[in-house]
C-alpha cells in the first residue's frame, strides 16, 4: 500500500498521497464523533453475527468483543474520542481496534460495507435520539398542563390579532400542549419507521457470505432486516420523516415564542417571564429582552434549512450509494440538537413565568369580545342569526361612539335596537358567566 493511504480502508489499489485539500474536504471524522458509540455496537453485533456463522472463529470473535467492549466504555466516559486525522468514524474505530488486539481486527469488516455500516449507525443514532425527544417533549406537556391548570383565568382571545372572544389562560396554553400531543404522536411514527436494519445488505448487494441478517437485526433491536439490499444502503427516508417532525416541533415552538413576545411586551404585559429567561440591554438600562422565545423563534428557520437541504441532496440521486449522502449527518444532528435544546429552554420558560390576571382582566374590558355572546342570546329569543349578528354589530358601533363596553350599556340603550331584548342580556355577556355557557365549559 502506498504511503498515504495506510489508514485507509479503501486504499489497496491508490498510489500517492491523498491531496491534503481532498482530506480535509472528504474527512468528517471530528465532525460525526457522536456517532462512535452507534458503530462501535453495531460492530460488536456484527462480529457476534460472523462468530455465529462460523466466519470468523470464537478465538477471534472473543477478541473482537472485548476490544470493542472497551472501546465502548471508553466513548461512553469521554476518553475515547476521533481526531481530525481519520477519514471517519468507522475508520477511527477499526484502526484504533486494531492498535488494541492486533490481526484479529482485521476480519471485522468480514461481510460488510461502509454502506451498509453508516446507515446501520446512522439508524442507530436516529432512533436514540428520537427515543429521547420523545421524553423532552413529555416534559414539556407536563410543565404546560401544570401550569395551565393553576390559571383557569379569563383572558382575551384573539383572531387577526384583534380582540375576538373571552378564553382562558387555560385554554390558551392547552392548544399547545395539544400540538405537542400531535408532535409525541409523530416521533413515536418516525420510530415505528426506524424498523428494518441495513447490517447485511453490504455495499449494494449483499454478500456471498452465509451470513445470519435476522440475527444481526435482533441483536441491534430492530423488528426484522431491509427487505431490498439496494434500498437497506440508499434508504434516508427515515431520516427525512424525523427531520420533517422537528420542523413540525419547531413550528408549534416558534408560534408559542411568538405569542410570548408579543404577551410579554409592555403594550400587552400579560405575561411576565422570569429574569432567569430574559437579557438586557447593553445601552438601555431600563430593558428586559425576551430573547430565550426569540432565540427559539429564530432557531426554527434553522431546522427547516435542514429538511430542506437534505430533501435536496436526495432527490435526485441515482441507486444505491452516493457521497452525496455524507450530508445526511451534520444536517440531522444539528436539527436534533437544536429542538432538543429549544424545547428544555422552552421547558424553563414556561415553568418559570408568571400570568399577570390582573392585567388579563383589564384587557378583558374592552374589544367588545361578548359581542358573539349577545347575539346567541337573541338567537335563543328566536331571532334568525344573520339578524342577531346585524342587531348587535349596530348596537357595538353604537357602544363604540359613546366609548362604552357592551355590559355598560343600559337597557333603554340595548332596546333601541331590539324590542326583545331585557334584562337577561346582563348575565348572557357577563364573561364570568359564559365561560360557563355551552362548550365553554373545556376551557376552564
Amino acid at each position: 500500500m502506498q504511503a498515504g493511504y495506510e489508514d485507509k480502508l479503501w486504499g489497496g489499489r491508490f498510489q500517492g498521497d491523498v491531496a491534503p485539500d481532498m482530506a480535509a474536504f472528504h474527512n468528517n471524522a471530528v465532525q460525526t464523533a457522536w456517532l462512535l458509540e452507534a458503530d462501535i455496537v453495531g460492530s460488536i453485533a456484527h462480529a457476534k453475527m460472523l462468530t455465529r456463522c462460523g466466519l470468523i472463529t470464537a478465538q477471534q470473535g472473543d477478541a473482537l468483543d472485548s476490544g470493542l467492549s472497551a472501546m465502548l466504555a471508553e466513548a461512553k466516559a469521554g476518553t475515547l474520542v476521533p481526531d481530525g486525522s481519520f477519514e471517519d468514524v468507522h475508520t477511527f474505530v477499526e484502526v484504533k481496534l486494531r492498535e488494541r488486539i492486533g490481526d484479529a481486527a482485521k476480519v471485522l469488516h468480514t461481510a460488510r460495507s461502509r454502506n451498509d455500516q453508516v446507515n446501520t449507525d446512522m439508524k442507530l443514532y436516529a432512533r436514540a435520539r428520537c427515543r429521547q425527544l420523545a421524553d423532552v417533549l413529555q416534559q414539556l406537556m407536563e410543565t404546560i398542563q401544570t401550569k395551565a391548570a393553576q390559571h383557569p383565568v379569563p383572558m382575551p382571545g384573539y383572531t387577526h390579532l384583534q380582540r375576538a372572544q373571552a378564553i382562558t389562560v387555560k385554554h390558551w396554553l392547552m392548544a399547545y400542549h395539544a400540538m405537542l400531543t400531535r408532535d409525541l404522536r409523530r416521533v413515536n411514527n418516525a420510530i415505528a419507521g426506524m424498523d428494518e436494519c441495513p447490517l447485511g445488505c453490504g455495499a449494494l448487494a449483499g454478500t456471498t457470505h452465509a451470513i445470519d441478517r435476522a440475527y444481526s437485526a435482533q441483536l441491534l433491536d430492530f423488528e426484522r432486516p431491509h427487505a431490498n439490499l439496494l434500498d437497506g444502503v440508499s434508504d434516508r427516508d427515515y431520516l427525512m420523516e424525523a427531520l420533517a417532525v422537528l420542523a413540525i416541533i419547531m413550528t408549534h415552538l416558534s408560534r408559542l415564542c411568538e405569542e410570548l413576545v408579543i404577551f410579554s411586551s409592555q403594550e400587552f404585559a400579560f405575561v411576565l417571564l422570569d429574569d432567569r429567561y430574559a437579557t438586557g440591554s447593553s445601552i438601555m438600562p431600563q430593558k428586559k429582552n425576551p430573547d430565550s422565545v426569540e432565540l427559539i423563534r429564530g432557531k426554527t428557520g434553522r431546522v427547516y434549512g435542514h429538511l430542506m437541504g437534505l430533501l435536496t441532496v436526495m432527490k435526485g440521486l441515482p441507486l444505491a450509494y452516493n457521497k452525496d449522502m455524507q450530508e445526511d449527518k451534520e444536517s440531522f444532528h444539528d436539527a436534533m440538537e437544536t429542538t432538543l435544546s429549544c424545547l428544555t429552554v422552552m421547558n424553563g420558560i414556561i415553568a418559570t413565568m408568571s400570568i399577570r390576571e390582573e392585567r388579563l382582566r383589564d384587557a378583558l374590558r374592552g374589544g367588545f369580545m361578548n359581542a358573539t355572546e349577545a347575539a346567541d342570546y337573541l338567537v335563543r329569543r328566536g331571532v334568525a342569526f344573520r339578524d342577531a349578528h346585524g342587531i348587535v354589530g349596530q348596537t357595538v358601533l353604537y357602544a363604540e361612539q359613546q366609548q362604552k363596553p357592551l355590559e355598560a350599556l343600559s337597557l333603554q340603550e340595548w332596546q333601541q335596537f331590539s324590542p326583545l331584548i331585557d334584562e337577561a342580556i346582563y348575565d348572557n355577556i357577563d364573561y364570568a358567566k359564559t365561560m360557563h355557557l355551552g362548550v365553554k365549559r373545556e376551557m376552564l
